[in-house]
């Protein structure tokens, strides 16, 4: 398979797009003889936010996931195969064009979605979100070992909060990890976050404002949330909660959804066994997707959020 420059631009494009930690774009793409091979760059080093580099690859997870959108949308049915390489310890995943095939309809409106896409740091409107279109968003996300799980409100709402609270007070104290903050928000130029309060700003930052418990909570169930989840733990485990992500990510754009995602207190030990205890979870948590209507949008429509195609 030969790839065009125009081709290959598309398909360098999607995977610019994908969502990654504090928008470093940690992975390359290479086509040398026609086959996409995605590598890890380990010199994307985040040792207090990410000391194991969960979500690095996570990030390479998203990215592959929105290659693989971009190879159906140019007419073909990718062949991926996944790390680990005993020639690389880079290689993330080498995708092949099988054999040509049509893009289905969804698949053509999750491509269109990769480019709204962007990190909505503020508090949801107040409809919720339908069972319907959250269960769609959970089996879109299915994949090997790999789940979406919705946070039950009332019954989860309030562990889940408790533990942010926790994750919270640590990581702004932390002066370590503020100064890391500080110096990557710098230095690739992100804007200031839209609310600097849990749970909607992200980042917990040394000016964010932590909620008492009884107040943390009420805005926890008021939220859909969905914990990505895998039966192991491995980097190819976290590879597929990435690409997991992303696809219910972009599903939720296609249905007149906005989101963003937590995965800094699960880098705390404490905060990811008390999930996994107090959730009675089967598996390992990599991601909180937070899913709901945009205040200035009418739910049912696509609207690109504000700031749309950026990656964080």
């Amino acid at each position: 398979m030969h790839w065009s420059q125009v081709e290959i631009g598309a398909l360098a494009r999607a995977a610019s797009c994908a969502p990654s930690v504090h928008n470093s774009q940690p992975w390359a793409l290479e086509v040398p003889d026609g086959v996409l091979r995605l590598y890890e760059r380990f010199d994307v080093s985040l040792p207090r936010h990410d000391p194991t580099g969960r979500d690095r690859v996570l990030s390479c997870g998203a990215a592959l996931a929105n290659l693989d959108l971009a190879v159906r949308v140019l007419g073909w049915r990718p062949e991926v195969g996944l790390l680990p390489s005993p020639e690389r310890a880079d290689l993330v995943a080498e995708i092949r064009a099988a054999e040509p095939g049509e893009a289905t309809p969804a698949e053509l409106k999750r491509y269109s979605a990769i480019f709204q896409r962007s990190s909505y740091r503020s508090p949801f409107a107040l409809h919720h979100v339908p069972p319907r279109l959250l269960r769609l968003l959970g089996d879109t996300a299915a994949g090997p070992g790999t789940e979406a799980r919705l946070i039950k409100p009332r019954t989860e709402a309030a562990p889940l909060a408790e533990l942010l609270a926790h994750a919270g007070q640590l990581l702004r104290a932390d002066r370590a990890y503020q100064r890391e903050l500080t110096a990557w928000t710098a230095q690739l130029r992100e804007p200031p976050s839209r609310e600097t309060t849990l749970p909607w700003s992200g980042l917990v930052r040394a000016d964010t404002h932590l909620p008492d418990t009884v107040t943390l909570t009420e805005r926890v169930a008021a939220e859909s949330l969905l914990i990505v989840l895998t039966a192991d733990d491995t980097r190819r485990d976290q590879l597929h909660a990435g690409a997991a992500l992303e696809r219910a990510w972009l599903a939720a754009i296609t249905e007149g959804l906005v989101g963003s995602v937590l995965t800094q207190p699960l880098h705390l030990p404490e905060v990811r066994a008390g999930l996994i205890e107090k959730l009675g979870l089967p598996g390992y948590p990599q991601a909180i997707l937070r899913i709901g209507y945009p205040v200035t949008a009418t739910p049912g429509r696509v609207l690109a959020p504000t700031g749309a195609g950026k990656r964080g």
